[in-house]
């Protein structure tokens, strides 16, 4: 069992390295073939619509096909579209081919976690999934520095990432393993988790807006700017690691407090660091400290508002709120590489960060006016969990089951 588990967190973190690349990589990439802002700005986005579609349908495809097959099948579709790119350059074919990577890589991620889920024997669950999110922020991280190694105005990269999710593939797919089950989903009214979480539905907006909008545009503002790769990716190292770091400590604040205020917290320092890198000179000693603040504050804002809503909310229902909170988070995204192009284009790159902080400090104003209204839960129903800030997947909920529905044990 644990050689399974560690195959699946090994793959899974290949194919990390290759997303966080590949993010980074196309925002240089389309800054050098002066697609436009609108253009570019819909290519961006592409990922986040199919990832959010994905999200909400690959479940049943797993139910349908298996872990493994699936796992196959997604994987296939991210290659076969990756391949796709450099052979056909133009704005609607790399739109929609990021669209399918989107779906490909959540049912990846959806796959795996699940599988995971029901593998992990339950005293053994929560360090496997720290495992795995080490792994994946690790793997991000390293995804950064690929990008001051290749050429990006080649087709290096993208035959880099082929071969990255391909080893994947091969990792998972000759893994001796049975098939899990998923746990059926409890049914979630729309209207109702606004009703009761409004702050989280909100706060899952604003998260992906301004996450999407960091990581899409400001390496293309960079490269625009004549700043080499290598400080290129430096920075964007930094603001992954500054994720990584702020977890833990953020994540046991919000346990032990009311996390609308932790969110309010969040959010305002988010739009304080922003404001402070608008003022900083332009070198790495005052922007690498500020990446660190702007990853870490980013990064947290989404799991705070998962926790959050699940406080408010039934606990059998924690894939159905899970899934809810990525098709929201996943509008913000959306919209964040799209407005963000066009407020770029006119108003530079401080009137980008000026539309980041103040998104985030509208955010900080309705968790205030919350607390205002609403007293917080007499107890925390569900702790804190360590989410991926570019790619959130379903909460799995903590029992494995057979195909029929019935709890099983998970396999030694």
């Amino acid at each position: 069992m644990l050689v399974q588990i560690g195959t699946l967190i090994a793959a899974t973190s290949l194919v990390q390295l290759a997303n966080g690349f590949f993010n980074t990589f196309l925002s240089l990439r389309l800054t050098l073939a002066d697609f436009g802002a609108t253009a570019t700005g819909i290519v961006l986005s592409a990922y986040f619509v199919g990832y959010t579609i994905g999200a909400v349908s690959c479940g049943g495809v797993i139910q349908r096909i298996g872990h493994i097959r699936a796992y196959t099948a997604f994987a296939g579709l991210v290659v076969i579209a990756t391949a796709l790119m450099p052979l056909v350059a133009a704005p609607a074919a790399w739109a929609a081919c990021r669209a399918v990577i989107g779906v490909g890589c959540v049912g990846l991620f959806v796959t795996t976690e699940s599988w995971l889920n029901a593998k992990a024997l339950p005293d053994q669950r929560g360090r496997v999934f720290s495992s795995y999110m080490v792994g994946t922020f690790v793997a991000l991280a390293i995804g950064q520095l690929v990008v001051a190694w290749l050429s990006i105005s080649s087709s290096a990269p993208f035959q880099a990432i082929i071969v990255l999710f391909a080893l994947s593939l091969v990792m998972v797919s000759t893994t001796r393993a049975e098939a899990p089950g998923l746990a059926p989903e409890a049914s979630l009214r729309y209207g109702e988790l606004t009703r009761q979480a409004p702050l989280s539905v909100i706060g899952c907006v604003v998260s992906g807006l301004i996450t999407s909008a960091f990581y899409a545009l400001v390496p293309a503002w960079m490269l625009g700017e004549g700043i080499p790769q290598q400080t290129i990716a430096l920075f964007m190292l930094v603001a992954v690691l500054g994720g990584l770091a702020f977890q833990v400590p953020v994540g046991r604040l919000s346990d032990r407090n009311d996390r609308r205020l932790v969110l309010a917290g969040l959010a305002a320092g988010f739009a304080l660091a922003v404001l402070l890198l608008v003022a900083a000179p332009r070198s790495l000693a005052a922007g690498l400290p500020l990446a660190v603040l702007l990853g870490g504050f980013m990064s947290t804002l989404y799991p705070v508002c998962v926790a959050h809503a699940l406080d408010r909310m039934p606990a059998d229902r924690v894939v159905a709120v899970s899934g809810r909170l990525i098709l929201v988070n996943g509008v913000g995204s959306v919209l964040g590489p799209l407005l963000g192009a066009g407020v770029m284009a006119r108003f530079g790159i401080a009137g980008l960060l000026y539309f980041m902080a103040a998104s985030a400090l509208a955010l900080t104003g309705f968790a205030a006016l919350r607390m205002r209204m609403r007293a917080a839960p007499a107890k925390v129903e569900r702790p804190f969990e360590v989410i991926d800030p570019l790619n959130p997947t379903i909460s799995q909920e903590p029992e494995a089951v057979e195909p029929d529905g019935t709890p099983r044990p998970a396999a030694a």
